[in-house]
């Protein structure tokens, strides 16, 4: 990483970055049975490791996330990383203390072992013949990568929605490596609601036509009109009622109704807008495989479906926040795992935060957010902590 200040860039920024790819060579086997012999990860680094190796943060992606979670990869690039507003000196997340891993989960379409990449027993890509992985496949593969790293503990995990359902389950799996526990607009597991979105989102995908059963790279197609409309339904839920009330209304595009099907009202044009960009960005068979891994999280299961015995295996201090306008997880569901952590024994720290937007409000520099998210990490390299 260069130095930030001899960068065009904000201050509190990073600055430049670059990604690297580090191969596992250990077998990972899978919940589903498979092993994997090798796997690849793409993973950004900020800030450095101290000599006590004892100031590591993960960085847990979302959905549709990946490893370039802050800075920029060049002196022309206009787009920083995801989680720009939180990560970098003097931020919450800050790399003046902190240092920081973020990477592109298994199964990922930003450079890790995934459907896109070439399966080197057959020389073409996975396509659907990638295993299906589960949440607690990914905190196996970034527990080797922490080896890799030399990181025996991490001193916080920390990741919002499908990222803070990794967390959970890292203080779960591995107890003795993980200091403290920030989970984000998260929840226990999916609702039936929640998983309903997502097989429609699936069905989209594997209805289209050029999706070819998931070989659509063979056939130098992309289905697009399937991972589009996918996109616009995922979008939806994201944001609340109010914030679409409030950045669309009913507005139209002109005053008077064009009586067919083009786009009429504001609210189409962003959605189509957000649906096309993410077909530029994203693999199918990629969001086919991540919202299977949200829909199989449960890590009660294992315990007779009691959360509070599944927490009695954790070690970490918790921090849970959740948003008040956010329907998709909603608060509701962030006091479940509070209330099961509390009847665990375990240390946590609830945080509501009044908010408009939605779920994706835990991207947001919300300054209440980040004051809670501030303060909470400030304290977790302190003596003891």
């Amino acid at each position: 990483m260069n130095d930030p200040h001899s960068d065009p860039f904000p201050a509190d920024s990073v600055g430049i970055v670059e990604p690297r790819k580090i191969v596992i060579q250990r077998p990972l086997t899978l919940d589903c049975g498979r092993v994997l012999p090798r796997h690849e990860l793409m993973v950004e680094t900020y800030g450095s490791l101290n000599i006590a190796r004892s100031n590591a943060v993960l960085i847990c992606h979302a959905l549709s996330g990946d490893h370039h979670a802050a800075g920029y990869h060049s002196a022309d690039d206009r787009k920083p990383g995801w989680w720009e507003t939180c990560i970098g000196p003097g931020k919450p997340i800050d790399t003046n203390r902190f240092f920081v891993v973020a990477l592109n989960n298994l199964g990922g379409c930003r450079g890790s072992t995934g459907p896109s990449t070439l399966n080197l027993d057959t020389g073409k890509p996975w396509g659907p013949d990638f295993p299906i992985v589960t949440v607690r496949d990914w905190v196996r593969s970034q527990a080797m990568l922490a080896d890799e790293l030399g990181i025996a503990q991490w001193a916080t995990v920390i990741g919002g929605s499908l990222g803070g359902f990794q967390v959970l389950q890292w203080a779960i799996d591995y107890p003795a490596r993980i200091r403290h526990a920030v989970a984000i607009a998260a929840a226990p597991k999916l609702s039936a609601q929640n998983i309903a979105f997502n097989e429609i989102a699936r069905q989209a995908i594997l209805s289209d036509p050029e999706f070819h059963g998931g070989h659509f790279y063979e056939h130098g197609v992309v289905p697009s009109r399937g991972l589009k409309l996918a996109r616009m339904l995922g979008h939806i839920t994201y944001l609340s009622d109010e914030a679409m009330r409030a950045k669309f209304g009913r507005m139209q595009k002109s005053e008077q109704f064009s009586f067919n099907f083009d786009v009429e009202f504001e609210v189409e044009s962003y959605l189509r807008y957000q649906g096309q960009s993410f077909v530029e960005r994203f693999d199918a068979n990629t969001y086919l495989v991540m919202t299977k891994a949200l829909d199989y999280f449960d890590p009660a299961r294992e315990f007779g479906g009691d959360l509070s015995t599944a927490f009695r295996q954790a070690q970490a201090r918790f921090l849970v926040v959740a948003f008040t306008s956010d329907w998709r997880f909603s608060p509701a569901r962030s006091r479940e795992i509070v209330k099961a952590l509390v009847d665990a024994g375990r240390d946590v720290s609830y945080a509501l935060v009044d908010s408009q937007l939605g779920h994706d409000d835990f991207l947001m520099p919300l300054p209440e957010y980040h004051r809670i998210l501030r303060g909470y990490l400030s304290r977790t390299l302190e003596a003891g902590a």
